[in-house]
């Protein structure tokens, strides 16, 4: 199943079931209105949901673009965004010339959960000098998760996959970092893809907690990453167990998997900036060349099946002067 949140003027904007195809949605409407309400109350919505799809099945609703829509969450309780690709973790620590991180644990931080950005919107952001990244990921959202669950039974409150742009302000993260908080403004607002899907929807490409697609990126209309997110040192189930390890989270809460990135990035490309810093310093010993984002630059990102589908839909934005 694949739902969308469609934009209708409020902060939570419409929920709405997509048709498998991914070219036509229904609004669900008052009965469940929005997708975080749907999350607090999972068993109870899915009668509403079949009936949806059964309308839509038979012909109702309307065209399902990516204009139309606002992130699956346009905002929630709670964003946790996990560090779960060691080959990221390793290149980071080249480009910002830290040590390394000593850790069996996976790694998370909590980061801004009151907007995220839908996939057309521009992204508003206040200077080029801040180092302006992109950051492809994978994402879940979980129903209400007790404390203190296991990795083993997490999976079952993993109910809805997403797919993630974790924008990030370069120049001021090592800043942030060496003060040992948590990043502020170094983290501006995400954006996400158009659809939210089941685990079932992805088939074999949901494999031991973890999305086993292509992240295909595009940065100013030239392929720079497809790194597969089958590659995780962690799975979201890791994640979620982590998290939940001393505290309940709360239903719409949303895990990151941290970006996605390959050992054969040499092949594979990368989906963020910074890796590919990181890869031309240790390469030429010498600094960076690629520079980060200027204001009208685009970027796109869509995570792709063996069998060529889309199923999240498309992240296309603009970077803009805010």
């Amino acid at each position: 199943m694949r739902l969308a949140t469609l934009k209708d003027g409020t902060p939570d904007g419409a929920l709405a079931v997509v048709s498998d195809d991914g070219t036509r949605c229904l609004k669900i409407g008052d009965r469940l209105p929005n997708l975080l309400q749907l999350m607090e109350g999972w068993d109870a919505g899915q009668a509403i949901l079949s009936e949806a799809r059964q309308k839509l099945a038979a012909g109702q609703g309307e065209p399902a673009t990516a204009e139309a829509c606002a992130a699956p969450l346009p905002r929630s309780w709670q964003w946790l965004d996990g560090s779960a690709f060691s080959t990221h973790g390793d290149l980071m620590q080249v480009a910002f010339g830290l040590d390394p991180i000593e850790s069996d644990r996976p790694l998370m931080y909590q980061g801004v959960s009151d907007r995220f950005f839908g996939p057309t919107e521009d992204v508003p952001l206040p200077s080029i000098e801040h180092g302006i990244d992109f950051e492809g990921e994978f994402g879940v959202i979980v129903d209400h998760v007790p404390m203190g669950t296991s990795a083993e039974d997490a999976m079952a409150h993993i109910k809805l996959i997403v797919q993630i742009n974790d924008w990030s302000l370069r120049a001021i993260a090592p800043i942030e970092m060496k003060t040992g908080f948590g990043w502020v403004q170094a983290k501006p607002a995400c954006s996400m893809a158009p659809f939210a899907v089941t685990p079932d929807e992805l088939g074999d490409g949901w494999k031991d907690g973890r999305v086993c697609l292509d992240l295909e990126i595009d940065w100013n209309g030239k392929r720079f990453g497809a790194a597969n997110g089958a590659a995780m040192d962690f799975g979201f189930h890791d994640l979620v167990a982590h998290a939940a390890l001393t505290r309940d989270l709360v239903a719409g809460t949303i895990i990151g998997s941290g970006t996605v990135s390959n050992p054969d990035y040499a092949e594979v490309g990368s989906s963020c900036i910074s890796e590919v810093r990181a890869i031309e310093m240790i390469r030429d010993k010498a600094p960076a060349t690629t520079g980060f984002m200027g204001f009208g630059d685009h970027i796109r990102m869509e995570g792709r099946g063996v069998d060529g589908s889309s199923p999240f839909g498309v992240i296309d934005q603009q970077v803009v002067k805010g």
